[in-house]
């Protein structure tokens, strides 16, 4: 059985044969499934990986022509678990950078996070007081009805619950 995403960029996680593939494993439709390089099969670490473990887990043997790898072999499994290496390494360094860039915002200044809804609170308690509900306090500030209680500091919404019918 042959699988070809032909026209189709292989930077692309998901693509209609290699979808096609990866469901055919799940049903155990092959034991082995060949590739002429890794880079025409996942063109990232992880995607390639992901995608191994998955062979593995199924039972399903990987072998790369041009790499010379075969998961079936002792060497085989060695360079699968060097790239899960390298991968895990990626992922952590991507991690740490990010954890830097947040640290690094916070010391200068920048306020992270979604922005506030900037409801006016005087207006809410005008329009609460006029008797309307926190719906319509929500639609007519164009927000929803738990952002505008959460911005009068009134709480959390209460949601009413049905009421069961009691059978006698």
């Amino acid at each position: 059985m042959e699988y070809v995403d032909a026209g189709i960029s292989g930077a692309k996680e998901r693509r209609p044969e290699l979808d096609r593939l990866l469901a055919d494993a799940h049903r155990r439709t092959f034991d082995l499934v060949v590739v002429w390089r890794f880079d025409r099969f996942a063109r990232s670490v992880s995607h390639l990986l992901r995608a191994l473990e998955t062979f593995s887990s199924l039972g399903i043997e990987f072998v790369s022509l041009s790499e010379q790898v075969d998961t079936s072999t002792p060497a085989g499994k060695l360079v699968f678990t060097v790239l899960g290496a390298v991968a895990e390494l990626e992922r952590c360094l991507i991690a740490e950078r990010v954890r830097a860039g947040i640290r690094n915002a916070r010391a200068k200044g920048k306020r992270l996070g979604r922005p506030r809804s900037g409801v006016d609170t005087a207006e809410i308690n005008r329009l609460r007081a006029q008797g309307a509900s926190w719906r319509a306090v929500g639609a007519a500030l164009g927000v929803s009805a738990a952002t505008a209680l959460s911005a009068s500091g009134k709480g959390r919404l209460e949601i009413p619950r049905r009421r069961e019918a009691v059978s006698e």
